[in-house]
């Protein structure tokens, strides 16, 4: 598309319109599909994972790690979905598949396994805090946590001249990226990434999931409280993993009490036990662990 000047308002629907998005594969539109009908089961979902030597690879590499402790390799992807389930096994499929989607736009400083590992930190800390407040989809706030940035690279490459200014920026005032693209264009980054999901015909929910995560606050002032997209939402607010400041600490760890009413201890193992699944998946995904854990942010 078009670049326009920095000084230029850039409209979202024409943004979409021109932008050329990425097509999911076959295979993890296939296994969206089957997911529709809750009658599918391992046998349905098997036959197109087999078809794809390359995602059952990935899958098997995946269910035989650590994280999930089994005694005995799997060797087969029905005893691995049998054994899982269907949806961590279909949730797995689609962000490996996003994962070789996304662009690396090149651009200045910004490093795309940086993104990778931000995403990838605060997805397993979505699903710990789901699974520590009794939430039931805690595989579905994994997934949107990780997928909340994706648009940013696609972003960076489309609207350089832009994009430009607002790094620079989020860097030298410790501002939201989300609050100076609301500042500039009237939408952000999240807004874009629901596109993307919406037009991969992925469910709405899903979609509203990754749309609504920079705005914790309204999330869990409504009534009752959004506390599913509060998950998502609070995980955003984590420290970067190449940032010298987390300048959101004191609004994470207010939003952390909010939505789960524990104590300071408690609090500290959620966060513990996200450092360590983190170091157990970041292997699988070809990423490398932070210079400091949560756990160190936490105390400094």
């Amino acid at each position: 598309m078009a670049i326009a000047s920095p000084a230029e308002k850039i409209d979202f629907e024409e943004l979409l319109a021109n932008v050329q998005l990425p097509a999911l594969p076959q295979t993890a539109i296939t296994l969206l599909e089957l997911s529709q009908d809750s009658s599918n089961g391992p046998a349905e979902f098997a036959r197109p994972i087999e078809a794809d030597a390359g995602l059952m690879t990935q899958i098997l590499r995946f269910v035989n790690s650590s994280y999930f402790g089994f005694a005995s390799e799997i060797t087969n992807i029905r005893q691995a979905l049998a054994l899982v389930g269907v949806r961590t096994i279909k949730n797995f499929a689609l962000w490996s598949a996003v994962f070789s989607l996304v662009p690396d736009p090149k651009f200045g400083a910004f490093n795309l396994q940086k993104l990778w590992q931000d995403s990838l930190r605060r997805a397993v800390f979505a699903r710990i805090l789901a699974r520590s407040i009794k939430l039931a989809n805690a595989e579905e706030l994994f997934s949107a946590a990780l997928l909340q940035d994706m648009a940013i690279p696609l972003l960076l490459k489309e609207l350089p001249e832009h994009y430009e200014t607002l790094i620079e920026r989020r860097s030298n005032e410790n501002l939201r990226l989300s609050k100076l693209e609301q500042e500039a264009f009237g939408w952000d980054h999240g807004q874009v990434a629901a596109a993307l999901v919406r037009n991969w015909r992925l469910p709405e929910e899903f979609a509203r999931l990754i749309e609504f995560h920079p705005n914790f606050d309204e999330l869990m002032n409504q009534t009752p409280p959004a506390r599913e997209a509060a998950c998502v939402a609070l995980a955003a607010l984590l420290p970067s993993c190449e940032g010298e400041q987390w300048a959101e600490r004191d609004q994470f760890l207010d939003g952390l009490r909010r939505i789960s009413s524990a104590s300071y201890s408690s609090l500290k193992s959620i966060i513990d036990e996200a450092d360590r699944t983190f170091e157990t998946f970041a292997p699988m995904m070809r990423l490398s662990v932070p210079e400091r854990t949560l756990q160190e942010w936490l105390q400094s």
